[in-house]
């Protein structure tokens, strides 16, 4: 097959310029070790080429295939790998010392998004001119911060003062995997609890049919009495 050398990247050697003296020729049905000219008369013989795919090899190995096709199947390839690496980023949250628990749970439900997306949580407390005073109040905020997010991320670094920040780093917890909190398991059974005790609770007010039949033979003998007088 002719080759266009122009669009040719050289990233294999093909054909005539393969130099060296023997080659292992791969195919579906096994492989074999052929003098080089061997090897491309009988990629003559097929009009295809005598590609080198691994040049290290002794003696190198080649394919005998269509140049062209053998290309378009190597891009394919990288195209599938790379469609299957997973493109993790860092996100940044960014707390005071003193942040108010509106903008705190507002950026919580950020940090929440953010792992199940499969990204990073990079939170840290920046401390501005004399709030370093506080750095242990960022310290347990920054715990709160991890502890809150414990159904859906790890704790990669723990709270760590570099300069005028405090830093916390959490990786995303695959999915399928996020265990709840103790916490969120005990207010579950509180309120599981509490929904039992009402329905125990309305089951003992409302009366039994014998009672609601009781009371209405009562009514019945209590109407008669008040004709018959």
């Amino acid at each position: 097959m002719k080759i266009d050398k122009k669009k040719d990247n050289n990233q294999y050697r093909i054909n005539e310029q393969i130099r060296a003296k023997e080659v292992r020729i791969v195919s579906d049905d096994g492989s074999m070790v052929v003098p080089t000219r061997q090897a491309l008369e009988m990629a003559r013989q097929r009009e295809e080429d005598l590609v080198m795919i691994s040049p290290n090899a002794e003696p190198p190995v080649c394919r005998i295939i269509d140049y062209s096709k053998f290309l378009y199947q190597q891009k394919k390839k990288a195209k599938e790998i790379k469609q299957k690496q997973v493109k993790v980023e860092v996100k940044e949250i960014r707390f005071g010392p003193q942040t108010d628990e509106h903008d705190y749970n507002f950026k919580l439900k950020h940090a929440q998004e953010f792992l199940n997306d499969g990204n990073k949580v990079r939170a840290y407390v920046f401390f501005r001119g004399r709030s370093i005073l506080f750095k242990e109040q960022g310290e347990v905020l920054l715990l709160r911060f991890a502890n809150d997010l414990e159904e859906y991320g790890k704790v990669e670094q723990m709270p760590k003062l570099e300069g005028k920040k405090m830093f916390l780093f959490l990786a995303p917890k695959k999915a399928g995997v996020a265990k709840k909190s103790q916490q969120k398991l005990d207010r579950e059974k509180r309120e599981a609890e509490k929904l039992q005790k009402t329905d125990n609770d309305t089951t003992e007010e409302m009366p039994a049919n014998g009672g609601l039949a009781a009371n209405a033979k009562g009514a019945d003998a209590l109407a008669k009495l008040q004709f018959d007088e």
